[in-house]
C-alpha cells in the first residue's frame, strides 16, 4: 500500500514534458478560425479543395514557431493580432505550396488521405493553390511595405526552389551543396520570414530580427532533413505518403545525396531517367538505409538544431523561449 502510494507521488510530482503549441495556445485556435473563414469562396469547388486540405490538420508547425518567437521577444498583447495574421498568411503559402507540389510530384496521398491532385484533378487543385497564395497576400495588406517584402520574397524563393529541385531530379550529379541550396529556398525560406517578421513585429533590435531570422533557417534546415530521412524509414501511416515517395519522383533528398557518393550502385539506379519502381525502389531502399548514411544525416540535422539553440539561448529567459527550445529539439527527436 505504501509502495503504491509513493509510486502515485513519484508520478505526480515528475512534470509533463512541455508542449510548445500549448503555451500559444489561444493564438493558435484564433489564427484555426481566421484561417478556415479565409478559405471559403464564392465558388464552391474552390472551398471544398481548401478546405479539404487545410481542415486535414498538419503540424501548425510555422504558426506555432511564429507565435512563439513573437512572444519570446516579449511581443506587447496590443499587436498579437498582427503576429497571428503573420503566422496565418505564411501558413496560407505553404498550404498553397503542398497543393503545387502534389500536382508536380503527381503525388496521390498527402497527410494519409488523397492528395487533392488525386481527388480533384490537376486544374481543380492548381487554381486552389493559387487561391491560398491570394488569400495570403489579402492578409498580408495590412503590414508595412518591407514585411510585405519579406513575405514575397519567401514565395520568391520557394519558386526558385521548386525550379532547382527540378533540375536535379534523377541526377546523381547533385551535391550536398546542392541539396543545402534547394531546401533553404524551398522550406527554410518560410521559417526565415516566419522568424524575422514575428521579431520584427514585435519591436526588438535589428540585430534580434535578424538573429530570428537565421533560427528560422536553422529550424527549416533542421525539419526538411529529418523530413527526408523519415521519407525512406516510414511507416508510411506516420509519414502520411507512401514510404520512398522522394525517391520515386526522382528527388536528391538527403539521404540519396549521401547515399550516391558512397554507392555505385545507388548511383546507377538514380541516373536520369531511371524508373525506380518494384524491386528496383526495394534495393534503392536497402542502400538508402546503410546506418553510415541515416546516422550522417542525423548529424547534419543535429548541426543545424545546434546553431538554433545557440541562438534560442540569447534571449531573455521565460517559458516561450524554452518552449522554443522545445520545438527545435522536436525536430531531431522525430522518429528516425
Amino acid at each position: 500500500m505504501k509502495r503504491a502510494k509513493a509510486t502515485q507521488l513519484a508520478a505526480a510530482s515528475t512534470p509533463e514534458p512541455l508542449n510548445p503549441a500549448r503555451l500559444v495556445e489561444a493564438d493558435l485556435a484564433a489564427a484555426e478560425a481566421k484561417l478556415s473563414r479565409l478559405l471559403d469562396s464564392k465558388e464552391p469547388i474552390i472551398a471544398e479543395i481548401c478546405h479539404y486540405l487545410v481542415d486535414a490538420g498538419g503540424k501548425r508547425l510555422r504558426p506555432t514557431f511564429i507565435m512563439l518567437v513573437y512572444r519570446a521577444c516579449g511581443g506587447p498583447e496590443a499587436n498579437a493580432g498582427a503576429a497571428i495574421d503573420a503566422a496565418i498568411a505564411l501558413e496560407l503559402i505553404h498550404s498553397a505550396t503542398l497543393l503545387h507540389d502534389d500536382i508536380i510530384d503527381r503525388g496521390l496521398l498527402r497527410r494519409g488521405k488523397p492528395s487533392a491532385f488525386a481527388r480533384y484533378g490537376f486544374g481543380a487543385s492548381l487554381i486552389a493553390g493559387d487561391y491560398l497564395f491570394c488569400r495570403a497576400f489579402e492578409v498580408c495588406g495590412r503590414f508595412d511595405e518591407h514585411l510585405v517584402h519579406t513575405a514575397a520574397q519567401a514565395c520568391v524563393e520557394l519558386t526558385e526552389g521548386e525550379v532547382m529541385e527540378s533540375r536535379f531530379r534523377h541526377n546523381a550529379a547533385a551535391t550536398l551543396k546542392d541539396y543545402i541550396t534547394v531546401i533553404d529556398r524551398k522550406t527554410a525560406s518560410l521559417f526565415h520570414a516566419g522568424g524575422k517578421v514575428a521579431a520584427d513585429l514585435a519591436g526588438v533590435p535589428p540585430r534580434t530580427i535578424d538573429a530570428m531570422a537565421k533560427l528560422g533557417t536553422a529550424m527549416g534546415l533542421a525539419f526538411q532533413m529529418v523530413d527526408d530521412l523519415l521519407d525512406i524509414l516510414g511507416p508510411e501511416e506516420k509519414i502520411g505518403k507512401p514510404v520512398g515517395s522522394d525517391l520515386r519522383a526522382g528527388i536528391p533528398s538527403l539521404p540519396v545525396v549521401l547515399g550516391v557518393e558512397r554507392s555505385p550502385e545507388l548511383r546507377a539506379l538514380f541516373q536520369n531517367g531511371t524508373v525506380i519502381e518494384g524491386a528496383v525502389l526495394d534495393r534503392a531502399l536497402d542502400l538508402l538505409r546503410d546506418p553510415e548514411i541515416i546516422t550522417e544525416a542525423r548529424r547534419l540535422a543535429a548541426e543545424q538544431v545546434a546553431i538554433a539553440r545557440t541562438i534560442v539561448g540569447k534571449l531573455e529567459p521565460s517559458p516561450y523561449r524554452d518552449g522554443l527550445a522545445t520545438l527545435i529539439d522536436d525536430q531531431v527527436s522525430r522518429e528516425v
